[in-house]
């Protein structure tokens, strides 16, 4: 056999200098790789949410995000008279804190609707979510925001919330059933409450997961063969060899 031919057909010696920036480049592929991977990877849990089952008494402090510091305070009053009682089921936001709601009157959410953005206007007032004046002269009731609902009362709404976390804005909610009793106090309790982690992020009534929970924070297109490739490299000079050949029969084709 001929030499020539024969040593035509093996991979030639690499220099030291060729062989070692393969392996940078291989080392350097490999961390783009990974790279990728990690960006591939499902994003944490952005709402938290704690369950709750609580008969507001008095008053009742809400700590949102469980850092020591109320953020919020449900208290019930009283003021009564020989003839006349007003009962009121209050929240009052800690200072630099807000509520969704209007003159005063926070509003009653159901589930679904966006907390968060858009004109919605957020009050930093102490608020009536529902009061309740009886007449006993006459029997007669008056039944004040829209936690009351004409003395029927709520089940299930939502107080849309708005709160600092280290200087800066968070959504949440508060999920509360309220009842008008039969002494014309309008009892609450708490059923849980969530808020959204990102900064300045809207959170749906009743969402206790937000839609980036399982979903990547990033997606890539990638070509088959590079991955193939890049593993070659990675092999030195036994793999660059496979490599060229592959690359001569792709440009032949």
């Amino acid at each position: 056999m001929n030499p020539s031919s024969r040593s035509s057909k093996m991979p030639a010696e690499l220099s030291a200098s060729t062989q070692q920036q393969l392996n940078v480049y291989a080392i350097a592929a490999g961390a783009a790789g990974v790279g990728v991977l990690a960006l591939l990877q499902p994003a944490e849990a952005k709402i938290v949410y704690t369950p709750a089952d609580i008969t507001i008494s008095v008053s009742l402090p809400l700590d949102l995000n469980h850092d020591g510091i109320n953020d919020f305070v449900f208290q019930t009053t009283y003021l009564n008279s020989t003839n006349y009682s007003l009962q009121s089921l209050r929240v009052f936001p800690c200072p630099a804190n807000q509520i969704l709601g209007e003159n005063r009157l926070p509003r009653a959410l159901r589930a679904g609707v966006r907390i968060g953005g858009g004109a919605q206007h957020f009050s930093q007032l102490s608020t009536f979510m529902a009061r309740v004046s009886f007449n006993s002269r006459n029997g007669h009731s008056r039944f004040t925001g829209h936690w009351a609902n004409s003395g029927k009362g709520v089940k299930d709404r939502y107080l849309g919330l708005k709160f600092l976390i280290n200087g800066k804005v968070h959504y949440g909610w508060a999920r509360l059933s309220v009842t008008i009793t039969s002494s014309h106090q309008p009892q609450g309790k708490l059923t849980g409450y969530a808020y959204e982690t990102i900064p300045n992020k809207a959170i749906i009534a009743g969402a206790t997961k937000g839609p980036d929970d399982s979903e990547p924070t990033a997606s890539f297109t990638m070509p088959t063969p590079e991955p193939a490739r890049l593993g070659l490299l990675a092999l030195g000079s036994p793999g660059l060899s496979v490599w060229r050949r592959g690359e001569s029969a792709g440009t032949a084709q």
